[in-house]
This record gives structure tokens, sequence and C-alpha cells, in this order.
């Protein structure tokens, strides 16, 4: 059982392995989870598929695993005072995309101020689905910095709230659950039934995370236009977290987000975010710092509720 001490070891625990070691290189356990989503989606998303074969889709890739693992937990919370909160740890550990962040991000930064446009369109085209073939340098900065700003919330703040709500079951169930939405919450053809359950359970479990994210970007940044943004410019985003995350971000840095994009060959002209200067090179590593600050802040916060809730108290195993 994880009492409020043992709960904030295990989340800086965590949170340091993720800035020591980043990302596994070989046997990722979320790509081999993409691997199984594949196999699943191909048996079970048909012509004829409906919202019904995609929930069971997304039941069969993510329960068995959360329960594995919470069976796991409380088999160590039985066998030693130590071995439950580490095996907490290294579960947050994986699921945690905070270094990986950076290293994705600030390459794009550099090969864009040494000149090197090529190097820069490769590197975009890693980390975001938009066309970066004939990309200038301001369209790969802003799709960067965007990256960084979403990407905040869905690989690092939206696992720490429910690490910090359900241990690492939770953050477990998030980053599942994350990776079949970015995998199937298309609205195309083929995934439109089929993804529609993996797109609305990802909401769901975004609905709190995404908003305590734009708040955390507004009170690091430029308070009230982020807030004036987050107001204003939301409605007309897509994504009902997306949305506040990016809007609240954009002003935060006092810098012009979305407007056109290019997918497959066709321009797509998106919501205006932000407000201010279009974004620069340099606004890749201004983006990163928000949300470096906001993990310390959730940090901060997160330890000091903990041990004082938790004083003498059982979070869960």
């Amino acid at each position: 059982m994880l009492t409020g001490l043992t709960l904030s070891c295990a989340l800086l625990l965590g949170v340091l392995l993720d800035g020591l070691l980043g990302e596994t290189r070989r046997w990722h356990p979320l790509i081999g989870f993409g691997k199984l989503a594949n196999l699943i989606e191909r048996w079970l998303n048909h012509a004829k598929a409906s919202r019904y074969q995609g929930g069971l889709a997304w039941a069969v890739c993510v329960l068995p695993i959360v329960l594995l693992v919470q069976a796991a937990l409380y088999a160590a919370a039985y066998t030693s005072l130590w071995l439950a909160p580490l095996l907490h740890a290294a579960l947050l550990y994986v699921c945690l995309g905070l270094r990986s962040l950076r290293e994705h991000n600030l390459p794009i930064q550099q090969a864009l101020e040494a000149g090197d446009l090529d190097q820069a369109r490769q590197l975009t085209a890693r980390i975001v689905s938009r066309d970066t073939a004939e990309a200038d340098a301001a369209y790969l900065s802003k799709a960067s910095v965007e990256s960084v700003l979403e990407n905040g919330c869905d690989a690092v703040f939206g696992t720490l709230f429910w690490f910090l709500l359900l241990g690492g079951a939770g953050a477990v169930l998030y980053r599942l659950s994350n990776t079949l939405d970015a995998m199937w919450g298309y609205r195309s053809p083929r995934f439109l039934r089929f993804g529609c359950v993996a797109a609305r359970v990802d909401d769901v479990l975004n609905l709190i995370p995404a908003r305590l994210t734009a708040l955390s970007y507004a009170l690091l940044g430029n308070t009230r236009l982020a807030l004036h943004c987050w107001r204003t410019q939301t409605a007309a985003w897509p994504s009902p977290n997306a949305g506040p995350v990016m809007a609240a971000g954009a002003g935060a840095l006092g810098v012009q987000l979305g407007g056109s994009a290019r997918y497959d060959g066709q321009d797509e002209q998106r919501p205006p975010l932000g407000a201010g200067r279009s974004a620069a090179p340099s606004d890749i590593l201004a983006a990163w710092h928000l949300v470096w600050h906001s993990t310390l802040l959730w940090l901060g916060i997160a330890v000091l509720l903990t041990l004082g809730l938790g004083q003498g108290g059982i979070f869960y195993a």
C-alpha cells in the first residue's frame, strides 16, 4: 500500500528515471502495445465495423493489461514494503515522455538555426502527421511548438494526473488509451466508426488534465493573454482538450499558432491559436521550458498534497 511518503517517492523516482534514461531504445512497451493494437484492429475493423467492434477492440487491448498491472501491484504490496513503490515508479517512467519531448523537438530548432532546412523537415516529419516536404522555417517552427504544447498534456501531465489518482495502473490506463486514440481516433472512412470509442475515452480521461495543463501554461507565461486566448479561441478548435492546451500555451508564449497546415497534399485551414508574432525556431525551446517549468510546478504541488493528505493513510496498492 502507498502512503503519502511512498507515493511522493515513487512520483519523484519515476520522473527522475525518465530524465536520466529517456525512452528505451529497444523493446519499449508502448511500441509492443502498438503492434498488438494493429493486430486487433485488422481482426475487428472491417467494412461493416461499428462502434461496438471499436469498443470491443479498445477493451481487448487495454483492460487485460491494466488488470495484470494492478494484480502485480497488489502482489508487490504484500511482498515487500518498498517493492510496490518501486514498481509504481517504474510504470510511471515507462509511461512518461518528458525527456523524449525534448529530444524530438530541440534538434528541429538546432537544424533551423543552422540553416539545415532538409534536416529540420525530416525531424519534424517524425513527430507530426502534416506534410513537411516543402515546409519553410516558420511552418516547421509552428508545427514543433504545437507538438510540444499538445504533447505536454498527452505525454506528461495527463500521465502525472492519472498516476496521482490511481497509481501506476492509472498511468498505464491513460497512456494505453492515449495511444489508441493516436492510432484509431481519426475521422477517416477507416476509423470514423471503429475509432469513435477510443477517441471518446481519451477525451474523458483528458478532460481535467488538459485544463490543468492550460492553467499551468497560463500561470507560467503571459497569464492575461493566455487566459484570453483560452476563453475566446477554444470553442473553434475541433478537439475539446487540445484547444484549451494549445490556445493557453500559445498565449503564454505570445505567438500565433494554428492557421494553414497541409495534410496528404491538401491545405487545411485551422482556427487561430494565441496572439502576437509568428512562431520562430527559438519558440521551440521556449515551449519546452514552459512544459518543464509546469512539470516542476506539478511535482511541487503533488508532493505537498500527497504528504499532507497521506499522513497515516493508504492510497492504493
